[in-house]
């Protein structure tokens, strides 16, 4: 049976596509050729409705048993084979078929200051052009709304970062020792140190890797009317996209994001009067993670030094990932 024997369960927007990346260059370890197979988010067929782009994304999904499993069936004899969907730690119904179907899975879990890692979703959805509020704060007002309308998780912009509760519930599910919490700034400020920690916990030879790949990093255009212009574009052809081929919707839908995309700046810094809009949120998570760890998070809670992106601008000729796949 061709199972993964560990997961990247979360989050999103926390280096995971890097992280899946430079994972897949360890010789003991087969990382799935498609990053975010999304296997354990249903039981069967996905939704064929959402937010924004949701419908396409759906489309997308693996959810068939056969199709996963085959993922890894070129994983070389003796390795240990792994996937990375960032979106399971938040959806318990997730987790529990992870620990039905592979009860002794290690889970690794990237947790970023919650704020940080909601403005680069929202970012990451107002640069494909499919967010249509362009003002950050005002669109994690629009959450619950959202939520009540069956928008997609990936639009829960601070529901994601509540990282307390999501592994309070996966600590009833796993034991503790399978699985892993990382800081997203250790993967950017000690890259090396952070990978070893992985391979120790994974139990393959560690003094491998030594760097994690800019991979995903998260371009950040204007509110033009430009920008507008072909937002609405983006949206309407995501509409249309329902009614075309899979493979005829994505690439309809690619070549607008892609023009969205060109040449843009990096993702802009938050200001301290944005993270205090927000903040309130997370602090009664912030403490409950604090308890479950036994670590100090309360840098979450100030102001920052380093805001923004903290991987720079987007390398030339790369695109933002869609469903895992490297663009």
């Amino acid at each position: 049976m061709a199972l993964p024997d560990f997961l990247v369960v979360g989050v999103p927007k926390a280096g995971t596509t890097a992280l899946h990346a430079a994972l897949s260059r360890h010789p003991g370890l087969y990382m799935s050729p498609v990053k975010e197979p999304k296997f354990f988010l249903t039981d069967g067929p996905p939704p064929a409705r959402g937010g924004p782009g949701d419908a396409l994304t759906y489309r997308e999904h693996i959810w068939q048993r056969d199709r996963y499993e085959a993922l890894f069936d070129a994983a070389p004899p003796g390795t240990l084979r792994g996937e990375s969907t960032p979106l399971y730690l938040y959806d318990r119904a997730a987790m529990g078929r992870i620990q039905a179907l592979i009860p002794a899975a290690r889970l690794i879990v990237v947790v970023r200051d919650p704020v940080e890692r909601a403005h680069s979703n929202w970012t990451h959805l107002w640069s494909a052009g499919l967010e249509p509020v362009g003002d950050f704060v005002r669109a994690c007002a629009e959450e619950e709304r959202r939520i009540a309308a069956g928008w997609a998780s990936f639009w829960h912009y601070t529901g994601l970062g509540k990282y307390g509760s999501q592994l309070d519930y996966a600590f009833s599910l796993f034991p503790r020792d399978q699985v892993l919490v990382l800081r997203y700034r250790l993967l950017v400020d000690s890259p090396a140190a952070t990978l070893d920690q992985i391979c120790a916990f994974l139990g393959v030879q560690a003094g491998i890797l030594t760097e994690i790949p800019r991979e995903n990093v998260t371009a950040h255009p204007e509110r033009t009317l430009a920008h507008r212009t072909l937002s609405l574009g983006m949206r309407g052809s995501d509409a249309l996209g329902r009614l075309l081929p899979g493979s005829v919707a994505t690439r309809a839908t690619h070549r607008l994001e892609r023009w969205l995309q060109r040449g843009r700046r990096e993702r802009q810094p938050l200001s301290w009067e944005q993270r205090q809009a927000l903040l309130p949120k997370f602090e009664d998570d912030i403490k409950l993670l604090e308890n479950l760890l036994g670590e100090n998070f309360g840098d979450w809670l100030a102001p920052r030094e380093r805001s923004g992106g903290l991987v720079g601008a987007r390398p030339a000729g790369q695109g933002q990932a869609k469903n895992g796949r490297r663009r």
